[in-house]
């Protein structure tokens, strides 16, 4: 374990109570597929329709899994909050342009072994809504050889009852030669995202 990875998941630990607790109360997350969450490092990917979909897949993984965050560049810099969400390991990328550096970041984090939170559409997107996924994740995956797992949040969130966040079976990507094509980077974002669909299914 590097010093960074340690330092990052001492602060994760510490906080974590205080986010279980106000979710417990108020929006209390129940946990389905649980069982398919790998040991090491792999890319967490949830559809996206509301600001709270990360805090529904950190408590989902639980304490014992402490996720490294990919998130727009506005909620690093938001005053104080985004200093506390960077000492937990929440880094930002400039949508809409290849951020190079965030691309290293996230790799670094995966090679050390880490789970990263990535939102593969790129952005949040409506219930119903149908947006194509993006090839960020796919492209990771294969660079570090990383499985994708597909999880589900659900869009309407419930007051004082549970709110099922649904976790599948990880994908591991497959390609033909030493390096992968964009087709094929765009197959992977495709069956990753029909998975999240079928878990949503299952809701």
């Amino acid at each position: 374990m590097t010093p960074e990875k340690a330092k990052i998941d001492r602060w994760y630990h510490f906080f974590y109570p205080f986010v279980a607790f106000f979710f417990g109360l108020c929006h209390p997350v129940k946990v389905v597929g649980a069982e398919h969450i790998p040991e090491g490092a792999a890319l967490v990917c949830p559809n996206h329709t509301g600001l709270s979909d990360p805090f529904y897949v950190v408590l989902a993984f639980k304490r014992k899994c402490p996720l490294r965050v990919m998130a727009k560049n506005e909620v690093l810099q938001i005053p104080l909050i985004g200093r506390l969400l960077a000492l937990v390991g929440v880094f930002g990328v400039e949508r809409g342009r290849s951020d190079i550096g965030a691309i290293k970041r996230a790799m670094k984090f995966l090679r050390d072994g880490s789970k990263l939170l990535i939102f593969p559409e790129g952005t949040r997107v409506e219930e119903g809504e149908n947006v194509e996924a993006k090839t960020g994740a796919a492209m990771l995956a294969v660079r570090t050889g990383s499985p994708l797992v597909p999880v589900y949040v659900p869009a309407r969130k419930r007051w004082f009852r549970p709110n099922v966040v649904r976790i599948g079976e990880p994908l591991t990507p497959q390609i033909e030669g030493k390096k992968a094509t964009a087709e094929e980077y765009h197959a992977i974002a495709q069956e990753l995202m029909e998975r999240v669909r079928i878990l949503k299914e299952q809701a």
